[in-house]
């Protein structure tokens, strides 16, 4: 018997482990209790198995340098980072701004207020990272303005908390950080490779919107015309001139981006996105302050960057360089602005143009100083974790500053947002904890050899071991948080993964879009509870209309997100079967020159013998 239960100690501590979590234990504490009695029940046993069981007692000293490896890694130091940038951008009431200004721009479109939603839900993603704030942010602004209009409260709650789980796959996505630390793969090439599914997912998500405003359009009604804002002295809306603006903008900014080293991929985007939104802010500035004079002033201006231009080129010099380009396309598209109304009496910046210009400015800026300097390899995730941090502390600080509004910044939000960054770091650290001294004892009765054979001998190849595992990660969802998914099962799928030759990257931005189902499984889901804990539990009358309004009840949220799990669970299918939406941009393996190689190990001993040109990629270190 007791041979027996050496041979098969794995599954029998991973069947343990199941238990402890079903019975209510903390997972951290699980998984380090769960460890250390199987720790000593190996040692016990080794006699009985020595091929299997390596444990001895002298490995036990091992521990604590696992666990100082744990503190020391700086990867996961990004986590905190990206938590305290989200919060101060949600305390401050930036996201405030921003939901309420896209609200605006789309409120006249049937299911407008929804496709806001969405829109502002990817841009805090980009810049967060984190559910919880995207989720309650949307529910305390939108969710009383999309009942109040008549939405279907199922729509509306499953569209806020569909919204909020993008923060999970569009970088800089916490779990993609863990993921990426878990398979021992870049966190910059994770980003990269979750960027278009990231995007895509949001597209589905409006397209879904869509098929609902075509089929039953009472369920996404727009908003009356008396309720948007923003408009001009003839009470036009100026739409069209916010298209002017994004129109000329952008093609400004991609212009400029032709005339640099970078030509594609997700750098090129989110760079272009950055100059684009630069190009719009001073085209909103010179407009807004150079009042009656911006005719003359950014004439004038406009000249004298032409004159530099031209006397640089007779020189022989290098042009001015992207910030002079940047002001100069500024300081013509204000003339043309001032001329045109001095002329014709059209306005071509808007009041919708200017308020969504300085909306989307702090978002999208901290999106390029985030992402941005990790594409480009300026800074590492900790590093622009690190300065989204500042830049979120800095972004509401000037907020407060222009707008002399305390509520904007103040030493109170400060706190609030550390107190809640320590305990969700803390809590992510404990886990990773209990996890490493889970994994000593695992890996020392070759608990890995075990479920690397059980996922390696799967009918069906590749396509059977994804199509296992990712169900294995969707049943064990309604159970488990996303960090726990992480730090307890990743561990152990990634090198079977690899022994089969699927590239880990793929398979990580696969996993991570199946765990966002973790947030949006009735009756366990994160998403839902953030949703549930600032949607009306009770009657009330709206400040607005003074309608009686009915709550919103638990299954109306849970009714609401089934049609969003299914279809994160298309995307998951999509992306199985289309690689190249996360593997696109990867470079093929350099071919070697076998004959080189041959030839340069026969040269060794040659006295200065130089090394052949073997084909091999040049360092960027």
């Amino acid at each position: 018997m007791a041979a027996l239960i050496a041979q098969n100690l794995a599954p029998i501590m991973f069947a343990m482990l199941i238990v402890f979590m079903l019975l209510g234990y903390p997972v951290a504490f699980a998984l380090a209790a769960n460890g250390l009695l199987f720790f000593v029940v190996a040692v016990e046993l080794s006699p009985y198995a020595p091929q299997t069981i390596t444990l001895s007692w002298p490995l036990l000293q091992a521990l604590p340098e696992r666990v100082f490896g744990t503190m020391a890694n700086e990867v996961l130091l990004a986590i905190p980072f990206f938590t305290f940038m989200g919060l101060i951008l949600e305390r401050s009431g930036m996201a405030e701004d921003l939901l309420d200004t896209i609200g605006q721009l789309f409120g006249t479109v049937r299911g407008g207020l929804a496709y806001a939603v969405i829109f502002v839900g990817a841009l805090l993603a980009a810049t967060t990272g984190v559910v919880a704030a995207s989720v309650i942010s949307m529910g305390l602004i939108s969710l009383p303005i999309m009942l109040r209009y008549g939405y279907d409260r199922r729509l509306a709650a499953g569209v806020i908390a569909a919204s909020g789980t993008l923060a999970q796959i569009i970088p800089p996505s916490l779990v993609l950080i863990v993921m990426a630390d878990q398979l021992g793969r870049s966190v910059g090439d994770m980003y990269e490779g979750a960027f278009v599914p990231g995007l895509l997912l949001s597209g589905l998500y409006a397209s879904f919107v869509f098929l609902v405003t075509r089929f039953a359009p009472q369920a996404a009604p727009g908003l009356p015309v008396e309720a948007i804002g923003f408009r001009e002295p003839s009470g036009a809306r100026g739409v069209w001139q916010l298209g002017v603006l994004v129109a000329f903008s952008a093609g400004v900014a991609t212009l400029l981006m032709r005339q640099t080293e970078i030509k594609a991929g997700a750098d090129f985007v989110i760079l272009t996105i950055c100059v684009a939104t630069v190009v719009a802010l001073v085209c909103a500035l010179l407009n807004r302050f150079l009042g009656a004079r911006r005719i003359v002033l950014s004439g004038a201006l406009t000249l004298a960057l032409l004159a530099a231009y031209v006397a640089l080129a007779d020189s022989g010099h290098e042009a001015l360089g992207l910030g002079a380009d940047v002001l100069a396309a500024g300081a013509l598209y204000a003339f043309i602005v001032g001329l045109l109304e001095r002329l014709t009496g059209v306005r071509l910046v808007s009041c919708m143009a200017e308020q969504v210009t300085f909306s989307m400015v702090p978002p999208l800026l901290l999106i390029f100083l985030v992402l941005g300097t990790i594409f480009l390899g300026v800074a590492t995730p900790t590093e622009g974790g690190a300065m989204g941090a500042m830049g979120a502390i800095a972004l509401a600080a000037l907020k407060r500053r222009l707008e002399r509004n305390p509520k904007r910044f103040s030493f109170a939000i400060l706190r609030h947002a550390t107190e809640t960054t320590a305990k969700l770091s803390a809590f992510a650290l404990f886990i990773v904890i209990g996890a490493r001294v889970f994994s000593l004892t695992f890996y020392g009765i070759n608990g890995h050899l075990w479920v690397e054979h059980l996922l390696t001998s799967m009918p069906g190849g590749h396509l059977g071991f994804l199509v296992f595992v990712n169900v294995l990660i969707f049943l064990l969802a309604f159970f488990l948080d996303f960090f726990e998914l992480a730090f307890i099962i990743i561990p152990l799928i990634g090198p079977a993964a690899e022994k089969l030759g699927i590239d880990l990257i793929w398979l990580g931005v696969m996993l991570g879009v199946n765990m966002q189902t973790s947030f949006m499984h009735p009756p366990f889901g994160f998403a839902l509870f953030y949703l549930r804990s600032v949607a009306p539990k009770l009657a009330y009358l709206d400040k607005v209309t003074g309608k009686r309004m009915e709550p919103i009840t638990s299954a109306q949220i849970y009714w609401g997100a089934i049609p969003f799990v299914v279809i994160q669970i298309i995307m998951v299918a999509a992306i199985i079967a289309f690689p190249g939406l996360v593997t696109r941009d990867k470079a093929a393996a350099p071919a070697l020159d076998a004959t080189a190689i041959d030839r340069q190990m026969d040269n060794l001993d040659t006295p200065g013998a130089g090394l052949p040109d073997l084909g091999l990629p040049q360092s960027k270190l």
